[in-house]
Order: C-alpha cells, then sequence, then structure tokens
C-alpha cells in the first residue's frame, strides 16, 4: 500500500476500535494476535535461555531470539498486505479490520474507566482487584489514591504504546511496520525486565522497545496537551506540556514518563513516586510534585476523558495527513 493508502487504513481503524474495541465474543472463539506472538517469544524463551548458559550466551541468545522473531513479523506482515491487495476496496477493509486489533482505544478507556467505577460501587478492595487487572504493582500495598494514581499512569503509558505507536508504525511501515512493533512489544512485556531470568536473556528485547517508542512517546506530549486543551481548557494544555518537559525524565523508563507527565500536568495531580512491585520497592521521584497530592476516582474519569479527546485529536491528525498525500 501507498502511504495516503495506509492513512485511510489507520483513520479507519482508529474509528472502529473507538467504537468497537476489542470484541470477547471473537476472541473467546480464536486466539489474538498478541496471544499467538506470545506464544512464540514463549518458544524462544524455552529453546533458548536455559539456565544452565552463561549471561553473555544468553545475552547472544536473546539478541538472535529476537531479530529472529522480528524477521518473522514483518514477513507475516508483508503475506497479509500482499494477501489483500488482491481483493481491492474488500481487502482495505480486511485490513482495517486487523489494524484496528491492534489498537487499544476503547478497552484501555474501559478498563481504566473500571476502576473507578469498583471504587466507588466496592470501595478499596474492588478497586484493588480492577486495578491489578491493568498494572503490575502489588495491589495489597495501595490505598484509594495510590488505586487512582495507578490507574491514571496505567492509561497515559498505554496512551503512548498501545495507541500511538502502534498507529506510527503502521502510517509509516504499514502491516510489516505494526507486526514488528508489536512483536517487539509483546517482547519486552514478556522477557524485558531485570530479573535474574531475563536482565541478560531480554535486554535486547527491552533497549529495542525503547527505540521503537522513543517517538511515539514524544507525540504523545502533544496529542495529551490537545486532549486536555479541548477537555479542560487552555490552562491545562499548558501545564500539560510544561511538566511533560520538566519532569519527563524523571521516571525510569526513557518513554513513560513522558505522556504520564503530559497527564499529570493535564489533571494536576501528582503521580509516579515509590511502589512495590513483587516485593520490592522500586523509589523515583514524584511526578509534577506541585500538583495535588490526592488522586480520586473522579481524576481516573477526566483522565479518560482526555484519553478519548487525545485519541480524536490523533484520528484528526491522520485524516489531515490523509488529505495530504491524496
Amino acid at each position: 500500500m501507498t502511504i495516503d493508502e495506509n492513512l485511510l487504513v489507520l483513520l479507519l481503524a482508529l474509528l472502529l476500535d473507538r467504537i468497537a474495541g476489542d470484541p470477547q465474543w471473537l476472541w473467546s472463539r480464536m486466539p489474538h494476535p498478541v496471544v499467538m506472538f506470545g506464544a512464540a517469544i514463549s518458544y524462544a524463551d524455552r529453546q533458548l535461555n536455559p539456565e544452565s548458559l552463561t549471561g553473555s550466551q544468553r545475552r547472544m541468545n536473546g539478541i538472535a531470539a529476537i531479530l529472529a522473531l522480528l524477521l518473522v513479523a514483518i514477513a507475516a506482515g508483508f503475506v497479509f498486505n500482499r494477501f489483500f491487495a488482491l481483493f481491492g476496496l474488500a481487502g482495505i477493509l480486511l485490513e482495517t479490520g486487523l489494524v484496528a486489533i491492534f489498537l487499544a482505544q476503547k478497552s484501555l478507556a474501559d478498563h481504566v474507566a473500571a476502576v473507578a467505577v469498583a471504587l466507588r460501587d466496592e470501595g478499596l478492595a474492588g478497586g484493588r482487584t480492577a486495578v491489578s487487572r491493568i498494572v503490575g504493582r502489588d495491589p495489597e500495598t495501595l490505598d484509594e489514591p495510590a488505586v487512582c494514581r495507578a490507574a491514571i499512569e496505567s492509561l497515559a503509558e498505554n496512551f503512548s504504546d498501545g495507541v500511538v505507536a502502534p498507529a506510527l508504525w503502521y502510517a509509516v511501515f504499514g502491516l510489516p511496520g505494526l507486526f514488528a512493533y508489536k512483536m517487539l512489544n509483546t517482547a519486552d512485556s514478556m522477557i524485558g525486565h531485570k530479573s535474574e531470568k531475563y536482565i541478560d536473556f531480554g535486554w535486547a528485547a527491552a533497549r529495542l522497545d525503547d527505540i521503537a517508542n522513543w517517538p511515539a512517546a514524544r507525540l504523545s506530549i502533544l496529542l495529551i496537551a490537545a486532549g486536555a486543551w479541548i477537555r479542560r481548557g487552555t490552562s491545562a494544555g499548558r501545564e500539560a506540556i510544561r511538566v511533560a518537559m520538566r519532569d519527563g525524565a524523571l521516571h525510569r523508563s526513557p518513554n513513560s514518563g513522558r505522556p504520564e507527565a503530559a497527564m499529570a500536568g493535564a489533571l494536576n495531580v501528582q503521580l509516579a513516586g515509590p511502589r512495590i512491585y513483587g516485593g520490592v520497592i522500586v523509589r523515583e521521584p514524584m511526578i509534577n510534585d506541585t500538583g495535588r497530592d490526592v488522586a480520586t476516582s473522579g481524576d481516573i474519569e477526566d483522565g479518560v476523558s482526555v484519553f478519548y479527546a487525545s485519541c480524536m485529536v490523533l484520528a484528526g491528525v491522520t485524516f489531515g495527513l490523509f488529505l495530504c498525500f491524496l
């Protein structure tokens, strides 16, 4: 496909995902593509990451594994692209449906909004259960403001790597780029953490994922600021950019802190800070430490509102670029 066709498909996919999200009736009957990516990563892990290897051997195997997985993903993207091209308009619609599967607008917003609903209907226990579905930190260590912060942080971070990044990689490189990005991002979530088992084997996946998400994380700042301006006024849009520029690098991730800081500024709330993963305290400074220090369920709902407005801006930019390339 040409870039204008990619942009048309992306625009349609953004609209479809916004309306339909992730249809559970479909994925209860067949495996989600990301599940298949995960199965391939797990196979590589079992075959190439035995405990008997040294750290350097694991690192070399990890490099080989992620490169092989990326080549498979790119090849699959080319095959699907050529297959859809055989069917003209019907092929464009089929590709639209496939691209929408890899976006996470409605599903992400639904999961985050469910945390606010659970806090109000079921109290802290319900909020902890709901937030445990979207974050990796220990839910039993979270009080209500911490539950709210965790939900907002997940919303902002996943806006970048679950919406903006796949949209960007598809717009530029089509299905091969989208498949490669999703394979890499899935690998990072599975083997890219710094446990004893994966600190070497997952090193390449984690570093490449940082590189792949770098442009989307910075673009997310502008999109969140635009969404904040639409939903909360000019000052919220300015604060989103100001706090992102000032505090975006405070996060341990080179990318996650950017959209999180933008959302913190948009909502005038503190995010990040010390938290517990698997019983281990991760000490980080507060993002937007001059903002409100108690996040509420109302802040979650405001964050979802800003998120949806940011997604609308992304669709608008896509439409504008499509017109430019016509």
